[in-house]
């Protein structure tokens, strides 16, 4: 008997403390604070202008993360056409560097060289021209515009077999277009 008495206390114990929790909930909630319902005129402009305050720092403060926001898109923009420019370009002047010593050397595997030459020049072209997005400022897509169109020009002075003169005057071109490209990219970093 003992052993069920026990139980029963525990099982008495935990209503009797049962009960106690709800009546001081009941008694807790049925208390009323003083004081009228009504605007403080005397606070009300003070606060008014707080938060006027708030509200104004809070634009300024997100008009500023979108402006830096928008200004690493840019940058981010900007860098991938550079490299973009900066590699693919790289690979396409060495072509044409193996084409010109090639036709220099007036060596039987020209053709082997010009094949390549095009394509790499077309290839950096469009890489560069698909690489450009409405972030980068007009100055340097100016620079990339006039690098794929040195490109392609000179692809095709290559392919169409154009006197020295005229072929080193498109490389000249091609290599002006591709120096002030990459001065303005690296302006950017």
């Amino acid at each position: 008997m003992l052993i069920g008495s026990a139980r029963g206390l525990r099982i008495g114990g935990l209503l009797v403390g049962g009960a106690a929790a709800v009546m001081a909930v009941v008694v807790g909630c049925t208390s009323v604070t003083g004081g009228h319902a009504g605007v403080n005129a005397r606070d009300a402009p003070a606060y008014r202008t707080s938060m006027s305050v708030s509200v104004s720092q809070s634009a300024a403060s997100s008009s500023a993360r979108e402006s830096e926001r928008q200004a690493s898109l840019t940058t981010q923009a900007m860098h991938d056409t550079c490299e973009t420019l900066s590699t693919s370009s790289a690979d396409a002047i060495d072509s044409v560097n193996a084409f010109v010593s090639a036709f220099n050397a007036n060596t039987p595997d020209i053709s082997a060289t010009e094949g390549p030459a095009v394509d790499s020049l077309n290839k950096s072209a469009d890489a560069v021209a698909a690489s450009v997005t409405d972030a980068i400022p007009a100055q340097l897509k100016a620079a990339f515009k006039d690098w794929v169109d040195g490109a392609h020009a000179t692809a095709k002075a290559i392919q169409a077999h154009v006197g020295p003169g005229e072929f080193n005057k498109t490389i000249q071109d091609l290599n002006d277009t591709r120096s002030n490209a990459l001065s303005l990219c690296d302006a950017t970093y």
